[in-house]
């Protein structure tokens, strides 16, 4: 019996001991199990190849924009270049050549920390520079290419650029002729390249994460390479080019990313997800799809975003492009130049970003021995205060043509606009500049007084000041006629030099004048030095500032 019941107790336990040393053996996951740890996989491997199809897709789109942005950057500069060219072509024109006043002109942006290498005044035909700045310019040899050079440009309607690559210090040339212009003056200016063409970008630059190589032409021939941060080229890897219209010719811009342009996380994004799929499973497979449905509707956004962006860009270009236009055409182009006074003028639109106001400056020839010079102020801004400045500073040329004094001529001004329907006013000063007696007849009509400098020190003219034009009817206007020292400067200017929010104009007016009073120095840098130290984040109107000097 015992041994039976041993039998049957021994019987009873060996499928359990049996299955759990089998289950041990051959465990296996449940169906299930594997369906899920499947899905995780596929849908792991999915998101990974996802992710980075569309972080190659991204970095290939953010190239290509950086690529527009640089190469907007690239023509933009063209003004940079052309402006002082053409200034020294029409003051070429108007002087009939004078070496002096070119000079004078250009020195500034000429030198180790200027703009050109050298600039040149040639007339058309002769080969034999009547003025220049800098070192000589470095030209090829042959007898050919300067006469050619010339040509090209005096039948050129905008920037002449040439490349002088072949030389031992290589140079890009620029060749200006005022379009229209008869009297043949051809203005040459060369940049100095870097010999190597290696030239890195500022660590602080917008673009310091993206290798770049800049080449003349259309195409990418490293004989026409302009500068490049590169050591080896062609650049390789994920690239974009672009072309930039540059004066009469183009550059090519071929661009490399130094790094990930989206950031370091969106270029291990792929990996991530990988690696989170595998650890976590169904669980980091749904968080993965959450975030790549999240992704996809950022880079919606994104692509919205760019578009808008990109419309607002163009709107901006094209309606600031029309403003600068316009207060050029509104504004004298030069100073005109008078025996025995020096001239000075500058128009700083307000922080807006808009470039056109209704403050004006103006320097009128009365004969060869008087000037009437003039500075003013519409209230308001926008296209219609500079049409109504317009209208105003035409008004009062006409007026000085008829050789009418400033009282006069202000006191016109002023029954013309009131006799008018209008919802402006404009202060205006007028002073008659008498260069032979060194006196000088002063009108304000609610403007600001001059600044004059002299030997006694800085300080502001003592005068009448009337009521802004348009403010009142029938108003006569009070002359003050004052002498002139040998050796002085007059500085009229609109109030946008000297208002700050919050602050007394007396604060302004002070800081204006011990600026001036500081250190003698040539009239372009005067002005420039004042329109520096008065500079303001807080400077929301418009300046214009017109100074002369006395020579003798």
């Amino acid at each position: 019996m015992a041994s039976l019941g041993g039998a049957a107790a021994y019987g009873s336990q060996s499928p359990s001991i049996t299955a759990a040393a089998t289950g041990v053996r051959g465990w296996r996951p449940s169906r299930a199990a594997v369906w899920v740890l499947l899905a995780a996989l596929l849908v792991t491997a999915a998101l990974t190849l996802v992710s980075l199809a569309l972080y190659e897709h991204n970095e290939d789109r953010l190239l290509r924009l950086r690529a527009r942005e640089l190469g907007l950057v690239l023509s933009s500069a063209v003004i940079n270049v052309q402006t002082p060219l053409a200034s020294a072509a029409a003051l070429a024109d108007a002087t009939d050549g004078s070496a002096a006043k070119f000079d004078s002109l250009l020195s500034p942006y000429v030198g180790a920390h200027g703009q050109f290498a050298s600039v040149s005044l040639f007339r058309v035909g002769d080969s034999e520079p009547l003025a220049h700045v800098g070192t000589v310019p470095l030209l090829p040899p042959g007898s050919t290419f300067l006469p050619t050079l010339l040509s090209q440009a005096a039948h050129s309607s905008t920037l002449h650029v040439t490349g002088l690559l072949s030389l031992a210090a290589p140079r890009l040339g620029y060749a200006y002729h005022t379009p229209g212009s008869t009297t043949g003056f051809v203005v040459f200016a060369e940049s100095a390249l870097p010999a190597d063409r290696r030239s890195e970008l500022e660590s602080n630059s917008a673009f310091s994460d993206l290798n770049y190589a800049l080449y003349l032409g259309k195409s990418e021939r490293n004989s026409q390479l302009l500068v490049t941060n590169l050591r080896r080229l062609p650049p390789t890897g994920r690239r974009a080019g672009e072309l930039v219209p540059f004066g009469d010719t183009d550059f090519t811009l071929a661009i490399t990313p130094r790094g990930s342009l989206g950031g370091a996380f969106f270029e291990s994004l792929p990996w991530l997800i990988a690696f989170v799929g595998l650890l976590l499973g169904i669980t980091a497979a749904l968080l993965t799809d959450r975030l790549a449905n999240r992704r996809r509707r950022a880079e919606e956004l994104a692509l919205m975003l760019d578009r808008v962006a990109e419309e607002n860009r163009h709107l901006y270009t094209e309606q600031r492009s029309i403003a600068q236009q316009l207060q050029r055409a509104l504004l004298p182009e030069i100073v005109p130049a008078v025996e025995g006074l020096e001239a000075s003028a500058r128009y700083v639109a307000g922080i807006s970003g808009i470039d056109v106001g209704g403050d004006w400056y103006d320097l009128i020839k009365v004969d060869d021995r008087r000037v009437m010079m003039v500075v003013g102020d519409v209230s308001g801004r926008g296209i219609r205060a500079a049409i109504t400045m317009a209208s105003l500073r035409n008004s009062l040329i006409a007026y000085v043509a008829d050789e009418d004094g400033p009282a006069t001529a202000v006191t016109k001004l002023s029954r013309l606009v009131s006799s008018k329907d209008h919802d402006y006013f404009a202060t205006v000063l007028c002073a008659l500049i008498d260069i032979d007696a060194h006196e000088m007849t002063l009108v304000s009509s609610g403007h600001l007084p001059p600044l004059l400098v002299d030997g006694d020190g800085a300080r502001f003219v003592d005068l009448t000041v009337g009521a802004p034009v348009g403010a009142a009817s029938n108003v006569e206007y009070e002359e003050t006629t004052i002498p002139i020292a040998a050796v002085a400067t007059l500085m009229a200017f609109t109030d946008g030099l000297v208002e700050r929010r919050g602050e007394s104009l007396d604060v302004g007016l002070e800081r204006l004048r011990s600026s001036a009073a500081a250190a003698p120095l040539p009239l372009e840098q005067l002005v420039a030095k004042v329109l520096d130290d008065l500079a303001s984040d807080d400077a929301h109107d418009d300046t214009a500032i017109l100074a002369v000097r006395w020579q003798n």
